[in-house]
């Protein structure tokens, strides 16, 4: 028997309904602030990634499922949204549109990566990504979107955890002052700590590794070397989040996986799902379009897991809408009556009304016991004796209750109750 590859998983159709819960909660939210989607394809060349993701990330150096075609062109199964978009948005030319260009997407993402809570080796995200807003309102619109967007849900427990981790002018004196500080430590923290040392400091304050966390609790913080700009846009940011009534938790340690931010990361943070407890992350990545032979405009997104938002509904008890159940079940007792069956099945359908019809031969008994099954809301009962009176019986899986409808009105009829 061919099994499933390791670290992915089947939607079964009995659970889709949670997905569906999820993505169109996602569309209605990004509606409500105008956002557009945009798909990319599932892959890459590897390049993008090696240049947009950073070659200090764990994605890059560890996680890319990356394979040579049959026009030995490096490709890459996207690892993530956000670059693809950016090629996306430099390719086509979207630079000499109507900005800020504002933009989610649903899509699957690729990380060879150990399985755990909510994070497969295929997994899915919601993201969204605002280009060509450089203050600090666009970062708050998008704190808000993820807000709203959890909120919808009925989600409960998730803290935001907010930091500034300084722009281009500013980030060297930081990453002068870490190594100066981590530098004597250096022999006691791990192999990936000690080999972004040079590269990219400030990605050695995300190592999970309990030895290299002890050491960065005493670090210096980046909010004591912002410049004046970014100081004034965090504060600002702060300022629009307290007047809108969205708490926050300052998180000095927070500097989100990716070597493409600057100034703002944020990540809500839920208790639910165990230590990896992240359920959405973003921030402001003001040079990545640019880095990527784009013309210079600022940028902010997120990227939200949809398999983690769906366990850390399970893990709190959030009852999820259940599936909408189909409205009519159409049995037919005979030759004839399965024509006519078919026939007002067809004419439901068309008036948008969700129908089926016994497609396996069942007797009458039988037909009603998979009704029952399904969740049909009601049964139509056509035989013999319907078509001889031109009115078909229907019951009500609900109550049990049955009424005769003349058949020329039996669609009209299921349509008003539909």
């Amino acid at each position: 028997m061919i099994t499933i590859p390791k670290g992915t998983k089947d939607v079964l159709p009995a659970e889709a309904y949670k997905w569906h819960f999820v993505e169109d909660t996602a569309r209605r939210i990004a509606a409500l602030y105008d956002l557009k989607e945009i798909r990319t394809p599932v892959f890459e060349h590897t390049e993008l990634f090696l240049r947009g993701v950073g070659d200090t990330t764990d994605i890059v150096n560890k996680e890319m499922y990356t394979f040579l075609d049959k026009g030995e062109r490096s490709i890459t199964l996207k690892p993530e949204g956000t670059a693809g978009v950016v090629r996306s948005f430099i390719e086509n030319g979207l630079a000499g549109g109507v900005l800020p260009l504002k933009m989610y997407y649903l899509t699957p993402v690729f990380r060879y990566e150990r399985p755990q809570a909510g994070r497969l080796r295929e997994h899915h995200q919601f993201g969204v990504e605002i280009f060509g807003g450089k203050g600090a309102e666009t970062d708050a619109e998008v704190i808000l979107l993820a807000r709203d967007y959890i909120r919808a849900l009925g989600v409960e427990g998730v803290e935001l955890h907010l930091n500034s981790i300084g722009c281009k002018h500013c980030r060297p004196k930081y990453n002068e002052a870490l190594r100066e500080y981590l530098r004597p430590h250096l022999a006691e923290m791990c192999p990936t700590c000690n080999a972004r040392f040079e590269k990219n400091p400030l990605r050695i304050l995300d190592c999970k590794e309990e030895k290299c966390a002890a050491i960065n609790a005493n670090a210096p913080q980046a909010a004591d070397y912002l410049c004046d700009e970014c100081r004034e846009h965090f504060e600002k940011l702060r300022g629009i989040l307290d007047a809108c009534g969205v708490a926050y938790t300052l998180d000095p340690k927070l500097v989100r996986g990716l070597d493409y931010y600057s100034k703002t990361v944020f990540e809500f943070v839920s208790c639910s799902i165990g230590a990896q407890g992240t359920v959405l992350g973003g921030g402001r990545y003001d040079t990545l379009i640019e880095n990527l032979g784009g013309p210079s405009v600022p940028a902010v997104g997120f990227g939200s897991g949809i398999e983690r938002m769906l366990l850390v509904l399970e893990n709190t008890g959030k009852n999820i809408p259940a599936a909408p159940r189909v409205c009519a079940y159409v049995a037919g007792l005979d030759e004839e009556g399965r024509k006519a069956a078919f026939a007002l099945a067809n004419e439901l359908r068309g008036k948008g009304v969700s129908a089926q019809i016994d497609l396996a031969a069942r007797s009458v008994k039988a037909q009603f016991k998979y009704a029952g099954k399904i969740g049909a809301r009601y049964v139509v009962v056509i035989g013999a004796d319907e078509l001889a009176s031109g009115r078909y019986t229907v019951k009500n899986m609900d109550d049990s209750s049955s009424v005769a409808v003349p058949a020329g009105e039996a669609a009209a009829w299921l349509a008003a109750r539909a």
